[in-house]
């Protein structure tokens, strides 16, 4: 049975680079790279999708014409880490909030139109209740 299992995993493994690299694609089109019936795709998309590990399906957009900019937070002790992050999280502009161990307790990845729009993000970080101080990279070019 471990072999099995161990099977699965690694089929539902390769569905899931598939559907990294490309999420558009068909059913159809992973099973035949993958020579499994488009049935069996289906079902095995369907429980990643109820066991949590596909938690949905999205687009990456070009995002070269936008600003972007790196900010770095540390959080009062007195303040519960998950508390600030949450905060942060909720504020227009912020791409995606990351805690994190070493100097600084948080990192928030900031996107806008343009660099007055990331400032603004970075602004309403800097006012929550909670951030003790902030240090913000702009970024100058992404590399994917």
């Amino acid at each position: 049975m471990k072999r099995k299992q161990a099977d699965s995993d690694r089929i539902d493994d390769l569905i899931l680079g598939i559907l990294r690299e490309n999420s558009r694609i068909s059913n159809t089109d992973v099973a035949t790279k993958l020579s499994l019936s488009e049935s069996a795709v289906r079902r095995r998309i369907t429980n990643l999708e109820a066991s949590g590990r596909i938690r949905k399906f999205t687009v990456e957009l070009d995002d070269r014409d936008l600003s972007s900019a790196i900010t770095w937070v540390s959080v009062d002790p007195a303040v519960p880490t998950r508390q600030v992050s949450e905060k942060i999280r909720s504020l227009k502009g912020v791409e995606s909030v990351y805690e994190t161990a070493g100097q600084f307790d948080v990192a928030v990845v900031v996107k806008g139109a343009n660099i007055g729009e990331v400032n603004a993000t970075i602004e309403g970080i800097r006012r929550l209740a909670g951030v003790d101080s902030t240090n913000t990279t702009m970024v100058l070019r992404t590399i994917r």
